[in-house]
């Protein structure tokens, strides 16, 4: 019988490239995207059901369409982009609680993949120098995606010990970039004066986004239990980032960064919360042993290839103005 996966999330650009690309396998008999918003993208062969995880009848959508895969890309990464802080918390934790009800419900349900983040280990200036998937954070997040991450991982940690017959695969993935990707920190460094914490200089990996799409598909297809980090190979600082761009850096004193936040958001520049920036303060990054030896994935892009591919897409038009950056207020927090 062919398989029936169901994408949540899709009405966002990396949902629905997921989607697109589960749908394009053959071996795949149908691929349903939900979401609460038709999405801007097309997407193909994928049938789009519009449906809310948060509410229960997304039990009904799981059982009429006989679904027996279902893939979690619905985890929203910013508040601006749920509508507010408490939207985003109702969306990433309340949603997952529900649809993890569902899929309990659901005798079909034989897989389980969820899109999580490298974020569950917070970021702060104990952390080890690569975290591995047993390992904890050193302070429970307290904010933002980082809390919700914690939350969602714990409520899948759940479901899989009440349906053991369930193969749930959990992927902690570095901020994908790529030419394609919008998020917060494809933005930030899309600003034309990207600031810093004077006096830090973090640690980032990234994940391209079709190396992402493709650990997705990977996932899906493959009876693959566990948790598994993925990143490209290697580090970039966060001055090595920013001087691949070609662009100013502008070092601001760590009692600033909340407010520079603020300052950002305001001009809609980025969507920058408490957690992004402790983030570019103190970097983060995490070991991929696993990935090669148990979920056998490996990267196309190294982590420097990947913000390459990013830079020469964004090439010398910032998707922002000095201008706006003056108008924000950021040369008048620098003085």
């Amino acid at each position: 019988m062919a398989r029936v996966v169901m994408v949540t999330g899709v009405s966002r650009d990396a949902g629905a490239r997921c989607a697109r690309r589960l749908a394009a396998d053959p071996a795949i008999g149908a691929v349903i995207g939900i979401d609460v918003v038709p999405p801007r993208a097309e997407l193909g062969r994928v049938r789009f059901v519009r449906a809310d995880i948060r509410n229960p009848v997304i039990a009904k959508v799981i059982a009429g369409e006989d679904v027996d895969t279902v893939v979690h890309t619905g985890v929203v990464a910013t508040p601006g982009s749920a509508g507010g802080r408490s939207s985003m918390k109702e969306i990433n934790v309340i949603g997952t609680m529900q649809l993890l009800a569902a899929c309990q419900k659901a005798p079909g349900v034989a897989k389980l993949v969820v899109k999580s983040s490298t974020t569950v280990y917070g970021a702060g200036p104990r952390d080890p120098a690569l975290f591995t998937e047993e390992m904890a954070p050193r302070a429970i997040p307290q904010t933002g995606l980082s809390k919700d991450a914690v939350e969602v991982e714990g409520y899948v940690r759940g479901f899989a010990r009440r349906r053991p017959d369930v193969c749930v695969t959990t992927l902690r993935m570095a901020n994908w970039i790529g030419p394609q990707t919008e998020s917060p920190i494809t933005r930030y460094f899309a600003m034309p004066v990207v600031p810093t914490v004077l006096g830090f200089d973090a640690r980032l990996q990234f994940l391209h986004e079709s190396d992402g799409v493709e650990a997705i598909h990977h996932a899906a297809v493959h009876d693959l239990p566990g948790t598994f980090n993925l990143a490209g190979d290697g580090i970039l600082s966060l001055s090595q980032a920013i001087r691949r761009l070609g662009k100013p850096a502008l070092p601001l004193p760590s009692f600033t960064a909340s407010s520079t936040a603020m300052l950002v958001r305001r001009a809609r520049l980025a969507d920058f919360s408490p957690d992004q920036i402790t983030y570019l303060t103190y970097g983060r990054a995490v070991d991929t042993t696993r990935m090669r030896a148990e979920f056998g994935f490996e990267p196309k892009y190294t982590t420097a290839e990947a913000f390459d591919d990013f830079r020469a897409a964004i090439g010398s038009g910032a998707l922002t103005t000095a201008s706006r950056l003056v108008s924000a207020g950021l040369g008048a927090i620098r003085g």
